[in-house]
């Protein structure tokens, strides 16, 4: 039972900073908060992410980039010009690292104003921080795992993040049905987002980058990040900069 409790504390504690705070904050902007609630929402993204940890410099830019060259060459992610899903994760993780450590070049439309906290982002992203929570990931399945197939989550816990971003940037670009026509392939992955704490609504995100609510454009829509963002806002944590 202690495997499945952390593996599901990490799949959406993970996958809420991912889209609360690197998606919809670091890329988007669709709303602003405090230097220090900032801070603290790093250190909660890198506990969520553990050994997954993604800054959001590098994911912010990456995901403007994504916007910008959907379903094109110059795409950082897509099925339409990877061969396979495997491929593309590897295209995926080498535009990131290259962008984060500024080994390339990037217009300064992808950047501005994209958070970044560099003496954090090195200690969380290095090898010594990625090791040792795959060794207490490690530790806590010894304790805790009773039979050999609770053993199959810990390679999922491993690279959570990653698989993340495949279900979106791949499926997602694939199954699925779309409320609007665009120039690219990006798809509503569930009619109720159970799975993705509302990132399954891509093509509605795709047609509205800059709304905070991924869902609500049909009844069955329900983006659950949004609900707690407005529960936030209404405590001053954060201010959306639109309210629907």
């Amino acid at each position: 039972m202690e495997i499945v409790i952390l593996f599901f504390t990490l799949w959406y504690g993970g996958l809420f900073f991912q889209t609360f705070f690197l998606h919809r904050y670091a890329a988007h902007q669709t709303f602003t908060m405090s230097n220090v609630s900032e801070k603290v929402t790093y250190v909660l993204t890198w506990l969520f992410q553990g050994s997954n940890y993604l800054s959001a410099y590098g994911y912010g830019v990456m995901h403007r980039m994504h916007h910008a060259y959907a379903d094109t060459e110059q795409d950082p992610h897509s099925p339409k010009f990877d061969g396979n899903l495997f491929a593309m994760m590897w295209k995926t993780k080498s535009t990131y690292q290259n962008i984060n450590t500024k080994k390339i070049t990037v217009d300064e439309k992808y950047t501005i104003n994209v958070p970044q906290w560099k003496s954090f982002d090195t200690m969380a992203s290095s090898g010594i921080s990625r090791v040792t929570w795959t060794i207490l990931y490690f530790l806590f399945f010894l304790k805790f795992a009773t039979t050999w197939w609770l053993w199959l989550f810990l390679p999922v816990i491993m690279f959570m993040a990653p698989i993340h971003g495949v279900i979106i940037n791949w499926f997602a670009h694939i199954y699925g049905y779309a409320n609007y026509k665009l120039k690219d392939t990006s798809k509503n992955l569930l009619p109720f987002d159970f799975l993705m704490m509302g990132e399954a609504y891509h093509n509605n995100h795709h047609k509205h980058g800059s709304r905070a609510n991924f869902g609500g454009v049909r009844w069955h829509e329900i983006d659950p990040t949004y609900i707690i963002m407005k529960a936030l806002h209404k405590l001053g944590v954060i201010k959306l900069k639109s309210v629907s």
